[in-house]
């Protein structure tokens, strides 16, 4: 007896276990609660019932109340069921019955555009819908990443000190509107003072050290005790990056409340507090989660999208590139992120409305100005020296680093965080992410690389020394030439150069273990900008490593057909851009979207053959020791039935060997079509916690007739017995189009070919598993039925094939649920 079984949770009931609990919910962990004949949506508001008008296609339920004198069957209830067509929470969408859903909706709304001027108003509105949803989503998104970037900044400046001007001002605008700011200490002004200033009255000395030190780490404790209370009080769903479970969602999966109203204003007033505190993370992968929850709130205001799934979710694809597109300021990038890393199912009109929506949502960032410099992009670069051949040897190099970091990291963090989900670490949450917070803030204060956030730390890398500069990575020995040029040539690293360089060194090592440990705590947490720092960081180790070497030795003979002496041949800070991107390439596996979103993100545009030279290098080393990148791997360590499109099927199994009942199992528990009770389907109900169950002929001829689902079955079967008199247990139930002829002293029948899916899909017993799991992939199935002759044989289901391909690599097939 196997079906497809609901996923289950370790601390939830998702699936019903008997007919009563459908209507007798037992505890509040019980999601779907079918009160009478309607559904209770109020506490999962991201996906509300479908409405009745929209069921017609599979909710006209009929239910005969037997036959009169003259044979003719009445229909008492002919309009659609509410409820019926809709999913269960953690269940997978129907992707082929959604899309029919569409086209029959979209011929519907055609047909009577020509009939009437309100009509064609109508099919005119309905084609500028997703349009109107998609400037919508822009305006939202972009207004709500600017307020982002806008507090961080403040409160992350807040931790050392207050401007007197005005306290909402951060440092670097306080000091903007001084008149006793001078340029060389543009940092400074008397409006701006530190925490030892205030409360002690100097700046100078070992008090005033103390005093910053302990407001820094109070900030910061402050801060993260906020973020991950309010996400555990108020939207569990917030914390993370949200990047794997939105794959999820949007490869057929439903997670109620994850893209719900509650879910984007915590995690919207948590992420900046988790980024003010310090730690380890960035906003970028959390801005993605966002602007996927403003997408499915404004989806409520169109039916279209509201009452179709599958639309829903190419709304929420192109919410996916417009959070990348705010948080770089690449729209183009952030569209070819959706493509390549998030999206399921991305045809050509949501590329187009994707650009669009990234488009608006970047102009919206742009007017909102947050980083006060009047430009999109994050790390604006301007190198004035071309890149060279013999320099992709150290680029490559660089790539190899960033997939050996990348693989590292990987395992590293699986391992920490299937550890805290095994062992008592998970049940302390609030715990842990204070003492990882003070234990970052107290590390991180001595090194001025790890005091600041990881944009100003990746800013000051990529930055190429000019004049004007006072960073410690720009103090040069003075040079002659520097009186006949703008730019500095190459000449040897000054004391503060290497005092940089150690500091940059064990910044490394503090950025490396730290975000090991960081990524997965219950407070937003995203992997962009680490990744980048610690990239970054190695390469601009080596590129001044590169420069001091052609700098010393300009006639060794791989340097000098290119670099004679004096000259300005070597860019420090396009080693830290390369090094940036190969290890978040490592990480992420992302390539040709990772390539547009560096060029983006920096305005490099002369430096694109660099990038895909170790971004390639990177995705290849890290490939050959693990298939897997980061959020596909948390993907498989929470369970989530995932189908990983990427992945190849090699091996020789066929069908059978796949479906259920095994030989060893127990029959298929199927219907037929006539000749069951009302009171036989709801012990077959009771006694199963299957989703859907195969429809027959007879038992006899196990003749394939079509599916239903559990979840239609039941609300079907309730309203028959509340809405229609005389309905018992005895009440025949037939999946027929015409009703047979019933005695009179019988009770009245109750018709369900409504909702019966008259088109299931099939394969047969000896078809190769290679082809069904395309099928899968492809079509977004959610089962499959076997059949041998047309005599049914059994069912695959996607968990089903989940499990069967972990088998196969050996990994452990009972992980395949969602806990």
């Amino acid at each position: 007896k196997y079906l497809w079984r609901c996923a289950r949770m370790d601390n939830a009931g998702f699936c019903n276990e008997t007919y009563e609990s459908l209507h007798n919910p037992a505890s509040d962990d019980e999601l779907v609660d079918i009160a009478g004949a309607t559904l209770d949506f109020s506490s999962t508001e991201d996906v509300p019932p479908l409405d009745p008008e929209y069921g017609s296609g599979y909710g006209n339920t009929g239910y005969s109340n037997g036959m009169t004198g003259n044979g003719v069957l009445m229909d008492l209830l002919d309009e659609p069921v509410p409820g019926v067509g809709t999913y269960e929470d953690f269940n997978t969408i129907d992707w082929v019955r959604e899309k029919s859903k569409d086209r029959d909706r979209h011929r519907e709304i055609t047909s009577k555009s020509e009939q009437s001027t309100w009509a064609l108003l109508h099919s005119i509105s309905d084609a500028f819908s997703g349009w109107l949803l998609m400037l919508l989503i822009g305006l939202l998104s972009g207004a709500l990443a600017g307020c982002i970037d806008i507090s961080a900044h403040w409160l992350t400046d807040l931790k050392e000190g207050v401007c007197l001007s005005g306290f909402w001002f951060n440092h670097e605008h306080c000091c903007w509107g001084s008149n006793q700011t001078t340029f060389q200490e543009r940092d400074k002004c008397p409006q701006w003072q530190s925490w030892a200033e205030l409360l002690g009255g100097s700046s100078e000395g070992a008090a005033a050290y103390i005093v910053n030190y302990l407001m820094f780490m109070l900030c910061a404790l402050l801060f993260s005790f906020l973020a991950v209370i309010l996400v555990r009080a108020f939207a569990p769903y917030a914390c993370g990056s949200g990047i794997p479970e939105i794959k999820t969602i949007l490869s057929g999966f439903i997670i109620r409340g994850y893209l719900g109203k509650w879910t984007l204003i915590i995690k919207t007033i948590t992420l900046v507090l988790a980024v003010s505190s310090g730690l380890s993370l960035g906003k970028e992968g959390p801005l993605v989660h966002v602007a996927c929850c403003c997408a499915n709130i404004l989806c409520h205001l169109f039916t279209k999208y509201r009452q179709n799934e599958a639309k829903r979710r190419e709304v929420l694809s192109a919410a996916a590139a417009v959070g990348v597109s705010v948080a770089f300021g690449a729209p183009i990038g952030g569209v070819l992120f959706s493509l390549e890393e998030v999206s399921y199912y991305f045809p050509l009109k949501t590329l187009w409305r994707s650009f669009f929506a990234a488009l608006v949502a970047a102009f919206t960032l742009r007017s909102i100005n947050p980083f006060g410099d009047s430009r999109l992009v994050l790390f604006y670069v301007e190198f004035h020296t071309p890149w060279h051949m013999v320099e992709l040897v150290p680029f490559t190099l660089l790539g190899i680093f960033g997939g050996l970091w990348g693989a590292l990291f990987i395992r590293a963090n699986i391992a920490w965080c299937r550890r805290r989900k095994t062992t008592r670490l998970g049940h302390y949450p609030v715990l842990e992410v204070l003492v990882v917070t003070g234990i970052t803030a107290l590390l991180s204060f001595p090194n001025s690389y790890t005091r600041m956030s990881g944009s100003e730390l990746i800013s000051e890398l990529f930055n190429d020394c000019s004049l004007l500069d006072s960073s410690q990575l720009c103090d040069y020995n003075s040079s002659e030439n520097r009186a006949f040029s703008n730019t500095l040539p190459d000449r040897p690293a000054g004391p503060g150069v290497y005092t940089a360089l150690w500091q940059l060194a064990l910044a490394l090592f503090f950025k490396m273990l730290v975000t090991v440990v960081t990524f997965g705590m219950k407070v937003p947490s995203g992997l962009f900008i680490p990744s980048m720092a610690v990239g970054a960081i190695v390469g601009r180790l080596l590129g001044v490593a590169m420069e001091q070497m052609a700098l010393n030795h300009h006639d060794w003979l791989i340097v000098k057909g290119w670099c004679s002496s004096g000259a300005d041949c070597i860019t420090p800070g396009l080693y830290a851009m390369v090094g940036a991107a190969a290890c978040l390439g490592g990480v992420t596996r992302m390539t040709i979207s990772l390539v547009v979103i560096m060029f983006e993100l920096t305005g490099g545009l002369e430096y694109i053959v660099p990038l895909m030279a170790a971004i390639m290098t990177s995705k290849w080393v890290a490939d050959a020791l693990g298939r897997e990148g980061i959020y596909e791997a948390h993907i498989r360590l929470n369970g989530y039935p995932f189908l990983e499109t990427k992945e190849e099927y090699g091996h020789k199994t066929l069908a059978q060997d796949v479906m259920r009942p095994r030989q060893s199992d127990p029959l298929l528990v199927v219907l037929t079509q006539e000749g069951m009770s009302v009171g036989e389907i709801e012990g077959v109900i009771a006694d199963t916690d299957y989703s859907g169950f195969p429809v027959v002929v007879s038992q006899e001829s196990q003749r394939l007739v079509g599916f239903v689902l559990r979840r239609d079955l039941v609300i079907s079967l309730d309203n028959a017995r509340k809405r229609q008199d005389g309905v018992v247990s005895a009440s025949l139930v037939f999946f027929l189009e015409h009703v047979p002829p019933q005695p009179f002293s019988g009770p009245p029948v109750v018709k369900l070919r409504g909702i019966l899916d008259l088109s299931p899909f099939t394969v047969t017993d000896h078809t190769p598993m290679a082809i069904a799991v395309d099928i899968f992939r492809k079509l977004g199935l959610r089962q499959c039925l076997v059949t041998h002759n047309g005599r049914l044989l059994g069912i695959i289901t996607k968990k089903d094939i989940l499990k069967h391909m972990a088998q196969m690599s050996n990994r452990d097939p009972d992980s395949i649920l969602f806990n």
